[in-house]
């Protein structure tokens, strides 16, 4: 509401208009005028007072048209009106308050009951506005707290999905390699391509009839205990884990992050996975499981990245090598760690390898050179 308050007085007598404005000035109203409701609408429209006053009796329109018209206005604010009338009878009070007026003052007007009756209805028109303000600020923070959150459900939905990324990185690399991956961008490293990487494989010797005759808590027991010490030290050196399938294991150095000296880092893997292996099987062997383990590895480049379909991903090495490394595995004898030619030239001098001379793998078309690690 202004201030001072802003008031319309409408009404087709010149003289009453100039009495209501001499009257209500003089207590500090702005006052403006209007001889008719034609006018009086216009006025409205164009710039609403704090209240008006007005006529009923008038030629065109009259006011109970009047105050239909200007309550119908779109998005006008609260504007009390008072209708001035000398129909005093209760059914033309009811039809001007049916008509949106929100008071009524008889002709002829009393000076203290309309200095009175407008200070009343101005004191309602102030608490009306605050309340819209009011109002109109609690939809402002409405609208800005459900801003925020938006904003924060974003941010909430991005720090899962990250999560939910690191967690499917993690399932088969190192954490501190997923740590990097995620620092680089994501898992776009894990696009296909191609790199010079080092395989490792190795599998348990006499583990199917184990697992055919033993009870399935007890192989589950023991593949627990395999896979944590084969897991612990692949994460230990920086390998990225390819898969698990039962005693078989695969793991893969210098992809997706590239690592310096990961020929040699693969075989000092094997070597720790072989002792390591050496402490189980002394356990295993008190609960009737004679077991061994045979590692075969080799270096050679591989296509690498992720494969799979919807929700199920993983990651995977494929290449001569990746086979090399597994046939390897495969005829190795238990305690034994066999490398194919590249990779035991790529760690000496410092751990020897003897060459065990060329032999017929299944999957390759001429014989391949084998070597046996010294333990």
């Amino acid at each position: 509401m202004r201030d001072p308050a802003r008031i319309l007085v409408v009404d087709d007598s010149l003289d009453a208009r100039e009495i209501l404005r001499s009257r209500l000035s003089a207590k500090g109203y702005d006052v403006v005028l209007a001889a008719e409701g034609e006018a009086a609408i216009r006025e409205v429209a164009a710039d609403p007072p704090d209240l008006i006053l007005l006529d009923v009796m008038m030629p065109g329109i009259d006011g109970f048209e009047t105050a239909r018209r200007i309550k119908a206005l779109p998005s006008l604010p609260f504007v009390p009106i008072v209708l001035l009338t000398a129909l005093a009878e209760s059914a033309d009070v009811v039809a001007g308050l049916g008509a949106g007026a929100d008071d009524y003052l008889t002709k002829p007007i009393d000076h203290e009951a309309l200095l009175a009756r407008v200070a009343a209805v101005l004191r309602v028109k102030a608490l009306q506005d605050e309340i819209a303000l009011q109002a109109a600020r609690l939809a402002a923070q409405a609208a800005e707290l459900a801003s925020w959150n938006a904003r924060l459900e974003a941010r909430v939905a991005a720090q899962v999905e990250e999560i939910e990324r690191m967690s499917r990185l993690k399932r088969f690399l190192a954490p501190q390699v997923a740590d990097a991956i995620m620092a680089a961008g994501g898992e776009a490293a894990l696009g296909s391509h191609r790199r010079d990487v080092a395989v490792l494989f190795c599998d348990l010797r006499g583990f199917t009839a184990f697992a055919e005759g033993g009870e399935p808590e007890d192989v589950m027991a023991l593949l627990g205990e395999y896979h944590a010490l084969v897991g612990e030290r692949v994460f230990h050196h920086g390998g990225t884990l390819e898969r698990f399938a039962g005693d078989a294991v695969m793991v893969v150095f210098n992809d997706p992050i590239p690592t310096p000296g990961y020929c040699r880092t693969a075989v000092q893997l094997a070597r720790e996975i072989m002792s390591g292996a050496e402490t189980l099987f002394v356990r295993w062997r008190k609960r009737g499981a004679d077991l061994g383990l045979g590692i075969g590895a080799a270096a050679g480049f591989a296509t690498l990245g992720r494969i799979g379909f919807g929700e199920r991903y993983d990651y995977a090495a494929i290449g001569t090598v990746t086979n090399l490394a597994s046939r390897l595995s495969g005829r190795a004898a238990a305690g034994q760690i066999l490398l194919g030619a590249r990779l035991a030239e790529e760690i000496q001098p410092d751990w020897p390898a003897r060459h065990l001379g060329d032999h017929e793998l299944r999957g390759f078309s001429r014989p391949i050179p084998i070597y046996e690690l010294a333990m």
